[in-house]
């Protein structure tokens, strides 16, 4: 019978090398598998992109996009290497401004009644703060404020850039709430509404007012930019209305779509940007 010739195939898995008739020796024993010493990372570092998204500025992906276009700098120098590492007490700047490390965080409340908005009340009354106080270990603050019987959306965070943006009337922040009033809101007071009142503190004007589709004509959806004081339900007791409940239901573009009463939620990355590019 002729040999089989093994020429060009491949050794089988199993096979370990040397002779398998032969007992292993010193000079046929298999060696074991040496493990790759691993690289102990250091605690202290943490990747520049990273670095980033923790002060808030952008996603990790898109602090890659302006890493390489050369916006950031680390310690004086401009840095495009994808995967650079930075220590806490690095100088990590963006378009020149120094970045803090602090992870920006952004919760949304859909507050309920008998809670006012402060971070304490020398009274013992309930404050928002009871309603968060899970969210986050670091100190988050109320973005503007709602009565204690004004129900629905309040956002908190860390960001003081955020909040001066959201706080500050030149922003136009859109806001929408949902009124019930003690009596139907006649035609007459309507356009009034919507045409402009003055006040005692000065005129005020809202950006739209329209009837509930569906609902009492004592149900209007109010959206309105104004920051002052109690402004909606001010603005119906100047016609003689009562305000029997406000809710508001729109905050700067976030809703309270899937979130209950007295719940809150962190929000997504998209809408942290969307809060961001408002101008």
């Amino acid at each position: 019978m002729a040999k089989s010739d093994n020429r060009g195939r491949r050794p089988s898995k199993n096979y370990k090398g040397g002779d398998p008739k032969k007992p292993f020796g010193k000079s046929n024993a298999p060696r074991p598998k040496q493990e790759t010493a691993k690289k102990k990372s250091n605690p202290d570092e943490i990747r520049l992109n990273r670095y980033i998204a923790n002060a808030g500025i952008c996603s990790r992906r898109e602090a890659d996009t302006y890493i390489a276009a050369g916006n950031v700098t680390v310690n004086g120098k401009p840095v495009t290497e994808m995967g650079f590492k930075v220590k806490r007490s690095d100088d990590v700047r963006f378009d020149g401004k120094r970045l803090n490390l602090e992870k920006k965080e952004y919760v949304l409340l859909n507050k309920p009644k008998n809670f006012i908005t402060t971070t304490s009340d020398e009274k013992g009354r309930r404050t928002v703060m009871e309603l968060v106080s899970s969210a986050s270990n670091n100190r988050l603050l109320p973005v503007g404020r709602l009565d204690r019987n004004t129900t629905g959306l309040l956002l908190f965070t860390n960001d003081g850039d955020l909040t001066k943006k959201l706080t500050h009337p030149k922003h136009n922040v859109r806001k929408i709430y949902h009124v019930h009033l003690d009596n139907n809101l006649s035609l007459a007071d309507f356009h009034k509404i919507g045409e402009g009142l003055e006040l005692e503190d000065g005129p005020i004007t809202v950006d739209s007012i329209s009837y509930i589709q569906g609902a009492p004509k004592r149900e209007i959806g109010v959206e309105i930019h104004s920051g002052r004081n109690r402004i909606v339900r001010r603005i119906f007791e100047h016609l003689g209305y009562t305000v029997t409940k406000l809710d508001r239901v729109i905050f700067a573009g976030l809703t309270k779509k899937d979130l209950p009463r007295g719940h809150w939620r962190y929000l997504t990355e998209q809408e942290v940007i969307n809060l961001k590019n408002i101008r």
